[in-house]
């Protein structure tokens, strides 16, 4: 199934004030940018909202919401259109500023919230995983990113030290 139908549903939950906003993270964001990889989910980015009367965020508004329009609730995933789609809470303040700065980008004639180029990179050096160091290493050498803004993310978000790390192992000629 197209992707476009999982970027409807979740901007009808918008529409409908389920969620305030949202930005698309992860492989399915970067895809916006680079060659398509392969992914097991959309990790949709999202602020939970507090039920009245409580400070604790759950999300469950957005389970219901979305089993009582088509989708099905298999373990942490909603499958909308096929799709497993993670909705996942800011985990830093790097994640939290890319929601706040996402962009609203074309996906086939659909609007879609995705995170920037830049802040997709930041995040892989924060993570730090071996796929996420794979689409750095595709980030850089696309030549999509604004190195000068990522740059800013790098000394902003104090990753300057797995940045220097990541150049080490991954951008050195030397052995």
């Amino acid at each position: 199934m197209k992707i476009q139908e999982v970027i409807r549903a979740i901007n009808q939950m918008l529409a409908d004030g389920v969620i305030d906003r949202y930005a698309i993270g992860g492989a399915v964001g970067a895809t916006f940018y680079l060659e398509p990889v392969a992914t097991i989910d959309v990790g949709v980015f999202v602020t939970f909202k507090s039920a009245p009367g409580s400070l604790l965020v759950s999300p469950q508004p957005i389970f219901d919401y979305l089993k009582a329009h088509g989708g099905a609730v298999q373990g942490e995933y909603v499958v909308l259109a096929e799709w497993p789609v993670q909705f996942l809470p800011t985990t830093s303040p790097l994640v939290e500023e890319a929601l706040d700065q996402a962009l609203t980008l074309d996906a086939g004639g659909v609007p879609a919230q995705v995170f920037s180029a830049e802040h997709l990179a930041a995040i892989a050096l924060e993570t730090g995983r071996s796929k996420d160091k794979a689409r750095l290493l595709q980030f850089l050498e696309s030549g999509v990113l604004n190195t000068q803004k990522f740059g800013e993310l790098v000394t902003r978000h104090g990753l300057s030290d797995a940045w220097q790390r990541f150049g080490r192992q991954f951008l050195s000629d030397a052995p």
